[in-house]
């Protein structure tokens, strides 16, 4: 006979599930034991089930295909949570598996219980405890449609006495996973066409919700001379080869499509939930393309939405759209951008902090002799596959990577982009190159994003998982440390006492190099690069490089003077 367990798994490996996350516990050993005897599914064991999480929902995220982690009972459950919310938000098919007590214990605050149902409530699109066998397989067949539909997280708690039962006779999972193609309705692109008809100078913003109609988005970019801002997400597919694309907005952005957004007279948003309302144009006309009808308006006021996936929707209204003879407003964006990048790149020729620069960087800046997190992104852009895996912890290291790394070729991009998480990019790593252990994966590591989940380093080493961790060591919260000095603000609670890294990280049975002196920074990266198996470089870099955002205020100046006055004031031994 087939155990609920064994069935569970036979149709996760149907669906073409590769690898199951989680920590091993007893509630979940049927699962974890049928596992072991598919030959078509790997189980990865991690440190922390928050770890499995979002391994599995970068797997999901990268292939489209539903990523599994699982976690037993209530601390392993609730350790899944925040993995899980990335998931959410990244709209990433997800299924989590979770033990739990016995099924006479459920209600009696047993050992370790926790009601599992409720606690995932907000997170999940399906969540159901099986109590039975004659439950299955429908239980699994709606939780895993609930995961592909939305996209999103479904939760099937499984008690540890059921798990072991005899599936009933016959049955077996049939799984509708195929999503429809949305196509727009033809009263919206009338209204559409006529309002950016009626306009001289669009602005697109662009997402990743576009990244499969590329063809589609430069063709209207092209007809309306419109330049095209990319959401973060949205570098990858779009910004390579692109002439209308001017980078990023928000505080990763740059003066460029701050002025191509305050110069519109329209907005064209094409796939993207842009997350920063502060950062778009107030009160200019505005038509949105989304799949997703609840996306529609809930940044900024939309005059028309069309409710289709990009490709349809974007060929549909391009065959209504008057062409655009004026390219001043594509002109005016395109060269504040080029120079901005010009300017950018300055920072990483290696002569940039020599001479009288140096001179007066050294006089008011003790760490001056660090490397520059902006030359250690140009020199990793440098030497990475044109078909590299990156993530990126949330903070400094995702503007490096935002500024100095172009996704050309088939690069592709992870990172906590919705939610936020620190310590997301070393196991967003560990799940794309379970994918293809013979593919770069290179994860831009915040020192304190690493140090959080460090544990699962060993993951790595022990599953021969040969992802490159570059540490962006500068000893702090750099984000929330600039975000203090911006709002006026002395430095508090960011410094963190760091040990080697890289020493720790031979201890742990990586290849390690550390790396203090800008002139060695190239070869150092190359060896990494080219080593065998997992390899972190620990690299000092400079706390106090920071990003400006596109648009700056004299009180934003005045804050981070009268911030840098107050670490200068404030000793160590002051106690106010």
């Amino acid at each position: 006979m087939t155990t609920i367990a064994e069935q569970i798994v036979a149709a996760l490996a149907d669906l073409g599930v590769k690898t199951v996350w989680g920590v091993v516990g007893d509630a979940l050993n049927p699962v974890t034991d049928a596992i072991r005897r598919e030959d078509r599914i790997e189980w990865v064991g991690t440190r922390h089930e928050e770890a499995a999480a979002f391994a599995a929902g970068a797997q999901a995220q990268l292939t489209g295909v539903l990523g599994v982690c699982m976690g037993t009972v209530g601390p392993g459950s609730i350790h899944l949570l925040n993995g899980l919310y990335d998931a959410k938000k990244s709209h990433a098919p997800v299924l989590a598996i979770c033990g739990q007590v016995p099924l006479a214990e459920l209600g009696s605050d047993y050992f370790q219980e926790v009601n599992n149902d409720v606690l995932f409530a907000d997170v999940a699109e399906f969540c159901h405890t099986i109590t039975s066998a004659a439950q299955m397989p429908r239980l699994l067949e709606q939780a895993v449609q609930a995961a592909y539909a939305r996209p999103g997280v479904a939760v099937l708690t499984l008690p540890g006495d059921v798990g072991s039962l005899d599936a009933e006779k016959g049955t077996s999972a049939h799984i509708n996973i195929r999503r429809p193609v949305l196509t727009p309705h033809a009263d919206e692109l009338a209204r559409a066409a006529a309002l950016i008809n009626a306009a001289s100078r669009v602005t697109m913003l662009v997402g990743m919700g576009a990244r499969d109609a590329r063809a589609d988005v430069l063709a209207v970019a092209e007809h309306l001379h419109a330049p095209m801002v990319l959401t973060l997400k949205g570098k990858e597919g779009l910004e390579q080869d692109n002439p209308y694309q001017i980078g990023q907005s928000g505080l990763i952005g740059n003066p460029a499509t701050r002025a191509a957004f305050d110069d519109s007279d329209l907005l064209l948003m094409v796939g993207t939930d842009f997350p920063y309302p502060q950062w778009l144009p107030a009160g200019t006309p505005t038509v949105q393309i989304d799949v997703r009808p609840e996306h529609i308006g809930r940044r900024v006021p939309v005059d028309v939405g069309i409710v289709g996936d990009a490709g349809p929707s974007l060929t549909a209204l391009l065959a209504r759209l008057d062409a655009k003879a004026d390219e001043r407003h594509l002109t005016k964006a395109r060269d504040a951008y080029v120079e901005w990048c010009e300017r950018q790149q300055r920072l990483v020729n290696p002569d940039h902090d020599k001479g009288l620069i140096g001179a007066i960087r050294s006089k008011f800046d003790n760490t001056s002799d660090r490397i520059r997190p902006e030359v250690l992104a140009a020199v990793v852009n440098n030497l990475a596959a044109d078909d590299a895996i990156f993530t990126t912890d949330t903070g400094m290291s995702t503007v490096w990577l935002s500024r100095f790394v172009t996704l050309r070729g088939s690069r592709r991009l992870l990172g906590s982009y919705n939610l936020g998480s620190m310590a997301n990019a070393m196991p967003q790593a560990l799940g794309a190159q379970a994918i293809d252990r013979s593919r770069q994966v290179i994860a831009f590591c915040g020192d304190g994003g690493l140090t959080m989940l460090l544990g699962d380093l060993l993951t790595a080493v022990a599953y021969e998982l040969p992802i490159k961790l570059v540490v962006f060591d500068n000893g702090r919260l750099g984000m929330v440390k600039l975000e203090q000095e911006q709002g006026g603000l002395p430095e508090f609670g960011t410094k963190l006492l760091n040990p080697d890294l890289a020493a720790v990280a031979r201890a742990m049975g990586l290849g390690a190099i550390r790396v203090t002196d800008p002139d060695e920074l190239a070869a150092a990266v190359g060896q990494a690069l080219a080593t065998p198996g997992p390899v972190l470089i620990d690299v000092l870099t400079n706390p106090e490089e920071i990003s400006l955002p596109p648009k700056t205020t004299a009180g934003d100046a005045w804050g981070f003077a009268i911030a840098k006055m107050k670490e200068t004031l404030i000793s160590p031994g002051d106690k106010g």
